[in-house]
C-alpha cells in the first residue's frame, strides 16, 4: 500500500513538473517580447537581452501606432474576421444539414468535393486563385479578400458540421415536420442551437486563422487601406528591422488582440472546442 501511494506521489509530481515547465517555455516569450518593447534600440544592444530595460520607455508604442496606420489594420481585421466567422458559420452549417438529413445522389460527389478542399494546401491553390480574382475584377478589393477567405475556411467547417448534424436523432426533424415546420425553420430553430458546440469550434479555429492569415492578404490586396494587421506588422522587418524597441512594440500590439479574446471567451473556447471534437 506504501509503494502505491509513493508511486502515486511520484507520478504526480512528475506531472506537475511537466505541466509547470510547459507553462513556462509557453509564457516567458510573451514576458520577453513585453520586457524587450520597453527598451529603446541602444538600450537593448549594450543590455543584457534577459535583463530589464535601464529606463522604461513607453514612446515605442505610440510611435508603432502611427508609423504602422494600426487603427486602420485593426477595423480591417476585425471586419475580415467578423464576416469571414458569420458567413462560414451559417453556410456550412447549411450545407452540413443537407448532406446529413436531405440526402440525394449528388450528396457523395458534393460532400466528396468539400473533403477534397481540406487535403490542398494554400500554396498549391495561390496562382490559380489570383487568377481567377484578377479575371472576376475583385483584385484590390475587400471583396476580392473575404471570398477567398470563406471559400478557404468552408471544407474543414462542412465536415465537422455534417459529422455532428448526423448525430442529431431523425425522430426529431421527422416530429417538426409533422407539426407543419419547413425546413428553414428546421435548421434555424432545432439543428442550430443543438450545434452549438461545433460552431463555437468552428468559430474559433475560423476566427484565430483569419485574424491571423497573411500569404492571401498580402497577395490578393496591393493598397495599404485593405490590408490587415499581420501585414502592418511585417512592415517592421523591413526597414525598420534594426529598430528593436518599435518592432516588439508592433509584434505586441498585433499579439493583444488574440491575447485578449482568449480572456475573455477562455470557457467558451475550452467547452467548445472540447465538446466540438467529442461529437464531431
Amino acid at each position: 500500500m506504501k509503494n502505491i501511494n509513493k508511486n502515486k506521489t511520484v507520478s504526480l509530481a512528475v506531472m506537475y513538473i511537466i505541466v509547470i515547465a510547459f507553462t513556462f517555455f509557453t509564457v516567458y516569450p510573451i514576458f520577453w517580447l513585453i520586457i524587450q518593447s520597453f527598451k529603446t534600440t541602444q538600450d537593448y544592444m549594450t543590455v543584457s537581452k534577459l535583463s530589464f530595460p535601464t529606463t522604461w520607455f513607453a514612446g515605442n508604442y505610440p510611435w508603432a501606432w502611427t508609423m504602422g496606420k494600426f487603427t486602420t489594420l485593426i477595423l480591417n481585421s476585425f471586419m475580415y474576421t467578423s464576416i469571414t466567422v458569420i458567413s462560414i458559420i451559417i453556410l456550412s452549417f447549411m450545407a452540413g444539414f443537407a448532406f446529413a438529413k436531405l440526402p440525394s445522389r449528388l450528396t457523395p460527389l458534393l460532400h466528396g468535393c468539400f473533403i477534397i478542399g481540406i487535403l490542398l494546401t494554400l500554396q498549391s491553390i495561390l496562382v490559380p486563385l489570383f487568377l481567377m480574382i484578377n479575371a472576376a475584377g475583385l483584385y484590390d478589393t475587400r471583396l476580392g479578400v473575404i471570398i477567398p477567405y470563406i471559400g478557404i475556411g468552408l471544407p474543414m467547417s462542412v465536415y465537422l458540421s455534417t459529422a455532428y448534424i448526423k448525430s442529431v436523432p431523425d425522430s426529431i426533424i421527422e416530429s417538426a415536420r409533422i407539426d407543419g415546420a419547413k425546413y428553414i425553420s428546421v435548421f434555424w430553430n432545432i439543428i442550430m442551437p443543438m450545434a452549438s458546440p461545433v460552431a463555437a469550434t468552428v468559430a474559433i479555429l475560423t476566427a484565430t486563422g483569419t485574424w491571423n492569415e497573411f500569404i492571401l492578404i498580402n497577395i490578393l490586396a496591393a493598397r495599404n487601406d485593405l490590408k490587415s494587421l499581420p501585414v502592418g506588422i511585417n512592415m517592421f522587418s523591413g526597414a525598420l528591422a534594426s529598430d528593436f524597441g518599435k518592432q516588439f512594440s508592433a509584434l505586441v500590439i498585433g499579439m493583444l488582440p488574440m491575447i485578449i479574446f482568449y480572456i475573455i471567451f477562455r470557457k467558451q473556447i475550452t467547452k467548445g472546442v472540447t465538446a466540438g471534437a467529442v461529437k464531431g
